[in-house]
């Protein structure tokens, strides 16, 4: 049963937010002074530092966040015996993604007040793959509900 729809869209929900942590998330740069921060899974940092620049500030939390969130996908593939228990790891994943996309925005909020607040940051790739990864969560589950909901029928038929 792992080649039902909703395996494949966990498998690409746990690919999704396996490469937030290795994209970057939001990024803004000066054109005055040349400098550009970005925002990854791990830092934030100046791409382009001049001496007396701040240290990285840690972002792992949306790393950890983002980890979590592939392995319990992959988790629930797996129990594709117990629909009841995806379901559950279903809501788990959702506020693990909603977590990580609460915890990218915050970081981004950080770094706008870090260089010239009148030129606004950009997000990437990484800032966008939760949302994707919110959509194919929600498919995932109403395909897992319907199943449940087949099987119900099938054992009211007997």
């Amino acid at each position: 049963m792992i080649q039902r729809i909703q395996s494949v869209f966990l498998l690409l929900l746990a690919l999704a937010m396996l490469s937030v942590v290795f994209l970057p998330i939001w990024s803004k740069l000066d054109p005055l002074s040349n400098q550009e921060l970005v925002l990854t899974a791990t830092k934030l940092t100046y791409a382009h530092a001049d001496a007396g620049m701040s240290v990285p500030t840690p972002t792992y939390i949306i790393a950890v966040l983002a980890v979590a969130s592939a392995a319990v996908a992959l988790f629930e593939i797996f129990q594709f015996r117990n629909r009841f228990m995806q379901l559950k790891l279903g809501i788990l994943n959702f506020l693990l993604i909603v977590a990580t996309i609460g915890a990218s925005f915050y970081f981004s909020g950080v770094g706008e007040k870090m260089l010239n607040v009148k030129v606004p940051g950009t997000f990437e790739a990484g800032f966008y793959l939760p949302t994707l990864a919110l959509v194919l969560n929600l498919l995932a589950n109403r395909f897992i509900r319907r199943d449940e909901q087949l099987v119900r029928s099938m054992d009211r038929l007997r």
